[in-house]
């Protein structure tokens, strides 16, 4: 749902969400205003987050999901793991480059392992651009291993085996028409 105080989707709704149900389905849980970023992304409470500022973009996008959400099935993993939404939370990613990323300038899609609201590691675009989902998920579950102690898998290989990725060309997504 949308608040009227904030920026309307770019992107339709309708078509954007199964790129989030692909996060959503291993345990991401979406910010979706910057007061949600602050709360999680911003808490002093030791906790490692794992951000992913998610894209319409088939081709980074398209590794970066799948990737994130390999990575959450190794046997370290984050504390939390959350998602914004380029393109479609607006207020909430613009919030999170400013406040949290800004010495690292915009990609989407993106991810950085947080603590303390502190970047621990970062991976832009151009770091995701032209791996593979496996290389990209091999060189996360080495990030994990080195900065988490939380256990994994996110869900269970059997609730994994059934994720459906998401794959589209982000220049076929309709813009929203209510903008």
């Amino acid at each position: 749902m949308i608040n009227i105080n904030q920026r309307p989707p770019m992107y339709d709704p309708v078509a954007v969400q199964p790129m989030r149900d692909e996060l959503l389905y291993v345990g991401f849980e979406e910010l979706t205003t910057p007061e949600m970023v602050d709360e999680v992304v911003g808490a002093k409470d030791d906790k490692t987050v794992l951000v992913v500022i998610n894209s319409v973009c088939g081709c980074a996008a398209g590794s970066a999901r799948p990737s994130a959400t390999s990575a959450l099935q190794s046997s370290v993993i984050p504390d939390k793991f959350v998602t914004v939404f380029a393109g479609q939370d607006r207020d909430a990613v613009d919030h999170m480059r400013q406040n949290y990323v800004a010495n690292i300038p915009p990609s989407s899609p993106s991810m950085f392992l947080m603590k303390n609201g502190e970047v621990l590691f970062a991976l832009p675009r151009h770091h995701i651009e032209g791996r593979t989902a496996d290389e990209l998920s091999n060189l996360l579950t080495h990030v994990f291993a080195e900065h988490c102690s939380n256990t994994g898998p996110s869900i269970t290989p059997e609730q994994y085996e059934k994720l459906v990725h998401a794959r589209a060309c982000g220049s076929k997504i309709p813009l929203n028409e209510a903008n």
